[in-house]
Order: structure tokens, then C-alpha cells, then sequence
């Protein structure tokens, strides 16, 4: 091979965007001629690129997200290869079993058909649902006779909203600009910033906040009452809560516009997951008024990452740090590329986000060789993994349990768990990394995103067979796991 030749293949190819390119001239009532006239190209080349013989160059992408006033993000590799993660879990279900789809088949389809390929996501998320909705149906006529609050959506609507903060990458400008913009007029003090809160929050609103006894409404830690105009905080709430829902209830009373605009995203199909996005949104607000970006991501850095110096700096929990330095993605000032998730003992994902690459499962459960699983075994002390996915990459993770404040003494409090984690590639600019064999891998330990979609066999822990082999049991053999294939 010679070294022309070489270099070629050693070049990285830019991505094929051929399908999204003829999904948006076909929306766009275009003929390829028509669509190669308004970018200065001709029509030939534009069929070659469609057919993903050509690479799509970025001129020409600006020129097209200009022309049909597209967002650059939609045209995102990273997303493709989220929806084929999406679809291998998909295709993973046991009704599928016997099709054995590859990967590399999932990843045709989706560049060939990537209109019917969502179509086919979809309708799996409707069938889901429906299942979980039949289930749950019978569960209520045999032990309630009842069939009120069965489920209706074909998504939970906790689900749109993850979707729809994974596709801003977990940053909103606008309430980034917003809380900047509040701490400029109103002059705030850090130190003082709850007493400066409630006074801003009478001074501006005319709202008073009252602290109440947790017996006078239980189970409620905030109660807003605009006709007495009133704010009701549970005395349950440290401080730093208080602060928190203070800000929250700001967010809602000055930028329901702004936030409105954002919740009207066709993404979010139903009135409660437009709800739920309003709360998620006032909690960002609050999260950026009580941990201003500029601040926030310089201590960060010169912290080097550490959640508890930086909690207490701020004045806020573990996972309000946590989920603040997950949204440090503002264009020149990023801070490092994170992913985060949030756990119950069984193992229920509530919270996931995802800015370092790695893939969470949608529609079952995560591997329970993560440290995040382990972080209930050591409450309050952080765990550290070097975690390496089936595709190769490995990734830095940190773990930690919470406990949620809920009540006395007779109250249970709520346990989960909080794994934070990023690229092995920026581990060392997190202090958690010192000390910690980084190179060549060797001490990081094989993590797979749900036992369907992993290839390995001989891992002990497996509940289910990979779908990429037959299961075949041996009644006279015992493995590490009754689904290791035969012969391995």
C-alpha cells in the first residue's frame, strides 16, 4: 500500500448525512435539482451525497440548516448513534428473538431510513407503555377492582422530559442569562443570599415566605398561594432547600415565559410532561441563581471538581452540585463534557443525562457491575470506577448515596444513589482521578449498558442472554452464569 494510500484510509471519514439531507428536501417539497440550485451545486453531487457516496462538507451544511432555518444540532452524529442504542434495546426485547439484527444492520437502516427508523422507536415506546399499562391494569382490577390511573401515554412523560434536556445538552441560555441578569440588579451577597431571596421575592412579587410546622400540611415541603401571596416551606428543609425552592418559585413567577417557549416543544406530547418540564426548568433557574455559571465554573476548575468543597462554597447538597456541573456547557466557557445518573435501591433510574458519550438503557435496567450500585454499600463515601464499555470506550465514574430529607423520626427516608462520571480521556482534571491507573485500562472493569445488549459472555452477573447468542442451556454444566453460551 503506499503511503498516499495509507494516509487516506488513516484519514477520518466525515460523517454520512445522506438520508437526513433527503429527509429535509423531501420535507422541504424539493426536487434534488431544485435543492442543488439553492446550494450552489449541482445536481449529480447532490444525488451522490444523498446515497452517502459523498460526504456531506460543512459548508454545505451550514448552507442547509440557513436555508430550511435548521438547527446545526440536528444533523448531529451523537444523535444517531444514541437513536442506534436506542433501537438495539429495542430490537433486544425477547419478541424479536430469532431476527438476529447486528448492530451494523440497525446503523443501515437508520442512515438509509432514518424517518422509519424513529417511527420504529416509537411505536416500540407505544408498545411498552401499552404492556406496562396492561400490566399494571390487571394489577389494579385483581387487588383493587379499580381502574382509574391507569397509565394513557405512549411515553412516560419523565421520559420526554429526558429527552428533551438531553437534546440541549442540559444548558438553557435564556435562564443561565436570566439568573445572571437577576444577581446583577438585585445586588445579591452570597453569604446572605437566603435573606436577600425572601426580600427580593416580597419586594418584587409582594410574596411573603412563611416556614410552617411539618404537621400542618404533611408531606408538603412547598406550598405557593397567590391570592394570599404567600410562599409555605416545610421546616423539614435545611436551608440550603429553602433557598432552593425560594428560587424555584421566582423562576415562576418572572420567566414562565421563558420557560413556556421552551415546554412548547412538539417533543413533549402531553400536558403532564409539558407540567413536569415547567418544574425541571424552574429547578435550572434555581440551580443558576443559587450557583451563578460564571462563579460556579471557575471554582469548579480551580477546584478541580471537588463536589463537597464546591457544596459547601455554594451552600448547596451533593447532587444540586452534582447536576449544576452537568450543565456546564455554555460555548467557549465549557466546563468538563459529563454524564449523570440517579438510582433507587431497585435499581429505578429517575435522573440520567448523558454529555460524555455514554449510553444509559431506556426500557431496562443498568449493569450492576457500575459503582453506582456499589455507593449503597459505603452510604455518604464516594466510589470510583474506571468503567469500560463493549464498544471500548472507558470512562471515569464517581458514586455516591444520598439521603433525601423526608420527615422525623418515624418517616422513611429515602436512599438512592448519584453516579457522575466522564471520558477516561478528561479523568485527570477531576481530583477524584489522583492516584488512579488511567492508562492502558488495565484496572477498569467491563460495564455494559443493559445485559440484553452486551456481548460478553463470561461475566457472573448476568440476568438475561445476550441477544447476540441462542441460548442454550446444558443440564450437566454449571457456568459462571446458566445464560454463558455452550462451547464458550
Amino acid at each position: 500500500m503506499t503511503t498516499a494510500r495509507k494516509a487516506k484510509n488513516d484519514a477520518p471519514e466525515l460523517p454520512r448525512l445522506g438520508a437526513k439531507v433527503r429527509a429535509v428536501r423531501r420535507r422541504g417539497g424539493l426536487s434534488q435539482q431544485q435543492l442543488a440550485e439553492k446550494l450552489g451545486i449541482s445536481a449529480s453531487y447532490l444525488n451522490l451525497i444523498e446515497n452517502h457516496r459523498r460526504p456531506l462538507p460543512a459548508p454545505l451544511l451550514v448552507k442547509l440548516a440557513q436555508l430550511f432555518e435548521m438547527d446545526l444540532g440536528s444533523f448531529a452524529v451523537d444523535d444517531d448513534s444514541r437513536l442506534v442504542s436506542d433501537l438495539m434495546e429495542a430490537f433486544s426485547d425477547r419478541m424479536f428473538e430469532g431476527l438476529h439484527l447486528t448492530q451494523h444492520e440497525v446503523r443501515e437502516l437508520l442512515q438509509s431510513q432514518p424517518t422509519i427508523a424513529r417511527a420504529i422507536l416509537t411505536l416500540y415506546g407505544a408498545y411498552a407503555a401499552a404492556r406496562g399499562s396492561a400490566e399494571h391494569l390487571a394489577w389494579r382490577v385483581v387487588d383493587e377492582g379499580d381502574e382509574e390511573g391507569a397509565p394513557r401515554g405512549f411515553q412516560l412523560p419523565s421520559e420526554e422530559v429526558s429527552d428533551l434536556i438531553q437534546r440541549h445538552l442540559n444548558h438553557f441560555p435564556e435562564l443561565e442569562e436570566a439568573a445572571e441578569e437577576l444577581w446583577r440588579r438585585a445586588r445579591f451577597d452570597r453569604e446572605q443570599l437566603y435573606g436577600n431571596l425572601i426580600g427580593y421575592l416580597h419586594k418584587a412579587h409582594g410574596v411573603a415566605v412563611e416556614v410552617v410546622p411539618h404537621g400542618a400540611e404533611p408531606g408538603i415541603l412547598r406550598r405557593f398561594d397567590a391570592r394570599r401571596g404567600l410562599l409555605r416551606l416545610s421546616e423539614l428543609l435545611p436551608t440550603r432547600s429553602r433557598k432552593f425552592q425560594v428560587a424555584h418559585q421566582l423562576a415562576l413567577l418572572e420567566h414562565h415565559e421563558v420557560i413556556d417557549g421552551i415546554v412548547a416543544d412538539p417533543m413533549l406530547s402531553t400536558d403532564e410532561a409539558r407540567a413536569l418540564a415547567r418544574a425541571a426548568l424552574a429547578n435550572y433557574f434555581a440551580a443558576a441563581l443559587l450557583m451563578p455559571y460564571g462563579q460556579f465554573c471557575s471554582a469548579a476548575e480551580e477546584e478541580r471538581y471537588d463536589i463537597d468543597v464546591l457544596g459547601r462554597r455554594f451552600r448547596v447538597g451533593f447532587e444540586q452540585a452534582c447536576h449544576r456541573l452537568t450543565s456546564l456547557r455554555r460555548p467557549g466557557r465549557e466546563g468538563v463534557p459529563l454524564h449523570m445518573i440517579r438510582i433507587d435501591v431497585a435499581g429505578n433510574i429517575s435522573k440520567r443525562f448523558s454529555a460524555s458519550g455514554i449510553r444509559f438503557a431506556r426500557y431496562s435496567g443498568a449493569c450492576p457491575r457500575w459503582n453506582v450500585f456499589a455507593a449503597f454499600m459505603t452510604p455518604g463515601m464516594i466510589r470510583i470506577q474506571v468503567s469500560k464499555m463493549p464498544d471500548g470506550e472507558a470512562y471515569f465514574c464517581i458514586a455516591r448515596s444520598i439521603q433525601k430529607d423526608a420527615g422525623g423520626f418515624h418517616a422513611q427516608h429515602p436512599v438512592q444513589a448519584i453516579g457522575l462520571g466522564c471520558r477516561v480521556e478528561h479523568a485527570k482534571r477531576l481530583v477524584y482521578s489522583d492516584g488512579v491507573e488511567l492508562e492502558g485500562h488495565e484496572t477498569a472493569v467491563n460495564v455494559g449498558v443493559t445485559c440484553r445488549l452486551c456481548e460478553r459472555t463470561d461475566c457472573e452477573q448476568r440476568a438475561f442472554p445476550s441477544v447476540g447468542h441462542a441460548l442454550r442451556i446444558e443440564e450437566d454444566v454449571r457456568r459462571l452464569s446458566v445464560f454463558t453460551p455452550v462451547g464458550r
